[in-house]
């Protein structure tokens, strides 16, 4: 705890979670009822396009590519615009949607001169808390362990997440482990480990603090979106 970086790590990491976070329901959230709804044109062609992403790529050198033209290659918006829409996200919020908004209601609502964005605002939003909470959470562990978009698209030492900073600092220990012999080595590799064991525990105690507040929404997130027999 004593290393600058660590405490950097945590800095950007956090903020990485709570941006990315929101960034993440403001787009999966109302495409979700969007995709919802029988009355939007071309609901089916939208969600195929929205499934055949979940299966293929462009690959990471065109994605690279498309990180640097829109100038996002070593900022903070790497870490929380390019990725933040996923598909999986989207067909859970959608499912929800669809079994638990009665067509009855959008019918009222209709009659009293309502329209799709204030419905959604005033009525949609309100009903489905849950889902919001599981994706808010799935979104958030999602950022706090992410390392590879970091390892990938930032440069600057004062722009790395947590894991990342902890993941270098395992990095360099096994090289300096590796390089020596005898019992020398053996303090080494015993150091090591214990540096190993201690990110570990700097890395996932905020989460594991944060768990025992929010382990009723895994629970619900196990049986949101499922089929009712």
């Amino acid at each position: 705890l004593k290393q600058t970086n660590v405490w950097v790590g945590y800095r950007n990491t956090i903020a990485y979670t709570l941006v990315g976070t929101l960034i993440a329901l403001a787009v999966n959230i109302p495409a979700a009822y969007a995709l919802s709804r029988k009355d939007l044109v071309g609901r089916k062609v939208l969600m195929g396009l929205y499934a055949f992403t979940m299966f293929f790529s462009g690959g990471l050198i065109p994605t690279f590519l498309t990180v640097q033209q829109f100038h996002l290659y070593n900022t903070f918006w790497v870490m929380v615009l390019p990725f933040s829409v996923s598909v999986y996200n989207i067909i859970v919020a959608r499912t929800f949607f669809q079994n638990s908004l009665p067509g009855e209601l959008w019918d009222a609502a209709q009659v009293d001169g309502c329209g799709n964005l204030r419905f959604f605002f005033t009525m949609a939003l309100p009903l489905s808390k849950a889902v919001i909470s599981v994706i808010a959470l799935w979104a958030a562990v999602g950022h706090w362990n992410s390392y590879f978009n970091a390892l990938i698209y930032l440069r600057t030492a004062d722009r790395y997440p947590l894991q990342l900073v902890m993941r270098n600092i395992l990095i360099n220990n096994e090289v300096v482990s590796n390089a020596m012999t005898g019992s020398a080595a053996a303090e080494l590799n015993r150091k090591a480990n214990l540096i190993k064991y201690g990110a570990i525990v700097v890395s996932s105690l905020p989460i594991m603090c944060m768990y025992p507040f929010v382990q009723k929404y895994f629970n619900q997130g196990v049986m949101i979106g499922a089929l009712k027999g």
